[in-house]
């Protein structure tokens, strides 16, 4: 496919749509500015994130937004011939789903619901159950949700399925049972720099992390939005504050690269593994 400009997202979002729809169209913008074709906005990029993890107040959740909602066409409008991965609260019936989706101007090319719950978000979302790559113009991807990358078989599940490039979505905090005075000495920091930079590696692909800035209830969001190269290197990034990381490279010519010699997903055993 040649050269494709990446961008990875850190930003903040909330409960006013109408603010957050203004906010993701100066985002789309910008990166149209710098010729990104891939970009990859945070988890709860419409609606906001929960309160807190632990109890969050179920009276003051993000609006529920159903997969043909007049907010997600619009977003899919802005991104016209861009690749946009952003995250919402889905309506489905009576449950509630921490979702993202993929966009282009032709609607919605993919969609996942996040299917590791921390805490005590099961109090606010129904956990997903599946794990697909899809394709796009940008190349085959498959999203993950916060939580979700940190549990290896998650991303390998997509690779597996022929992702070329995972789309982490996050709306992820600093540690809330031991938070440290400067952010970039939390703990959740580090681990979430540590499983970007391990989903990557192990499974020679592109990982595009975004994640929400600033605060929101109990809530200080980590930023460090990036773009993880196939070897686990980080090619571009944010830090706490807002932004966006963008990369351009030649996705399937650094696969090929970093596959040449140590194939990691032609060399798996699983009869050799326990998966329980």
């Amino acid at each position: 496919m040649g050269l494709l400009s990446i961008g990875a997202t850190a930003a903040s979002f909330g409960r006013d749509l109408s603010f957050d729809l203004d906010r993701i169209a100066a985002l789309i913008e910008a990166a149209r500015r710098s010729a990104v074709s891939l970009l990859v906005l945070p988890d709860a990029a419409l609606g906001g994130y929960i309160d807190d993890l632990r109890n969050p107040d179920r009276s003051a959740l993000p609006p529920a937004l159903a997969l043909d909602d007049p907010h997600l066409r619009k977003v899919a409008e802005l991104a016209g011939d861009m690749v946009v991965c952003l995250g919402f609260c889905e309506a489905d019936g009576d449950r509630r789903y921490n979702s993202a989706v993929c966009v282009t101007g032709d609607g919605i090319l993919g969609h996942h619901r996040k299917v590791h719950q921390p805490a005590g978000e099961s109090a606010a979302y129904t956990a997903g159950d599946r794990f697909a790559a899809f394709d796009t113009p940008a190349g085959r991807l498959g999203m993950l949700i916060d939580y979700d990358k940190t549990f290896p078989e998650s991303a390998r599940t997509l690779a597996l399925d022929g992702a070329e490039i995972l789309a982490c979505l996050s709306a992820w905090p600093t540690s809330i049972t031991n938070r440290a005075p400067k952010m970039a000495q939390d703990r959740q920091s580090r681990l979430f720099d540590l499983y970007d930079q391990a989903r990557a590696a192990e499974n020679q692909v592109v990982l595009v992390s975004s994640n929400q800035t600033g605060a929101h209830g109990r809530m200080r969001f980590l930023g460090q939005a990036k773009v993880v190269g196939p070897g686990g290197d980080i090619l571009a990034r944010t830090w706490s504050k807002a932004g966006l990381a963008v990369a351009a490279l030649d996705v399937q010519a650094e696969i090929a690269l970093a596959r040449r010699i140590l194939n990691h997903l032609g060399e798996l055993r699983p009869a050799s593994y326990q998966t329980r």
